[in-house]
């Protein structure tokens, strides 16, 4: 099944409730066994109805879709299968930023079906993750029928993304994955110098951000968040399909921002041979489609643009 978004995949809300009542980690359920009776969930959440949706070309697959967007895919028999394009580029530079294998702590602002974290359990075992997630009847809904691994490293949070990452201790974490979307739409308050002042906050030295983002020609959004973060962190590296850097269609853009450079040649090697290419922008390429573009202040911070009509889909 490939109908995988342009936008706004991972899914976590931002809400309105008070932080502190929402840290308590949501309990896990150990996967032991097959998910059995392969048959559509259909589930009211906080935020909207949620639908699992079996592949029928994968045995033991799921699609995970919110008010009909697209939010994630997972194959609990290969969590190292990224259905979703946005999700392999953000697999390929989680690849790259340690020896392959090696642990790391990772925090995710946005949860959905888990599919990045499974992906990080597989491919670096021994790793800590936290996962923060607005939605709590969301992710109970997907840990009662896709089941994490046992002994997976994974704990699940409810908490609005900032709040969560403005308590954070400082130098926790070794990567931060933020793929938060209120409907189909990254949140204002995600999108700021102070969040990514944050953001860099927690990260350790050589620490790597990472950020899934949506947007179309005149890139009003995209560059701005490209300057926002360039105020911050030394090195910006922007993944995305040649049609959408040419402007032709709405589309996702993986940031990743750091203070050292990254592996830019594995990188374009790796999106090169997907099914649907990537370019991998940096270095001048970046400050000159940022050219003119201004930080965001809180003040001043919107979400990033709604979706066209027709920019998600099934099937």
């Amino acid at each position: 099944m490939r109908g995988g978004p342009r936008a706004g995949c991972g899914r976590s809300r931002s809400s309105p409730r008070p932080f502190g009542a929402l840290r308590d980690p949501v309990p896990v359920a150990p996967h032991n066994g097959p998910v059995t009776e392969p048959i559509p969930v259909t589930s009211g959440v906080d935020f909207g109805t949620a639908k699992l949706m079996p592949d029928v070309d994968r045995e033991r697959a799921w699609l995970l879709t919110v008010d009909g967007a697209p939010q994630s895919y997972v194959d609990l028999d290969e969590p190292t299968h990224l259905e979703f394009e946005y999700a392999r580029r953000l697999g390929h530079v989680l690849d790259t930023v340690a020896a392959p294998g090696a642990p790391l702590d990772v925090l995710h602002l946005g949860g959905g079906a888990l599919t990045l974290p499974r992906y990080l359990a597989a491919t670096r075992p021994g790793s800590r993750q936290n996962v923060v997630e607005a939605d709590r009847a969301l992710l109970e809904l997907v840990v009662e029928h896709l089941p994490l691994p046992q002994d997976a490293g994974i704990t699940l949070h409810t908490a609005d993304a900032r709040a969560w990452l403005e308590a954070a201790p400082a130098n926790s974490a070794d990567v931060l994955v933020a793929d938060v979307f209120g409907g189909s739409r990254v949140p204002a308050h995600l999108t700021s110098v102070a969040y990514a002042r944050e953001t860099g906050r927690v990260l350790r030295e050589g620490g790597v951000y990472l950020a899934n983002l949506a947007d179309a020609a005149p890139f009003a959004f995209l560059r701005s968040q490209l300057a926002t973060f360039a105020a911050v962190f030394e090195e910006l590296v922007l993944i995305a399909e040649p049609a959408v850097l040419r402007g032709r269609r709405f589309g996702n853009a993986v940031l990743a921002a750091a203070h050292h450079p990254l592996d830019t040649l594995t990188l374009a090697r790796l999106t090169a041979a997907d099914a649907f290419p990537a370019r991998v922008e940096y270095g001048p390429r970046i400050r000159e489609f940022t050219a003119g573009a201004r930080p965001v202040r809180d003040e001043d911070a919107v979400p990033s643009p709604v979706p066209p009509e027709g920019a998600f889909g099934v099937g």
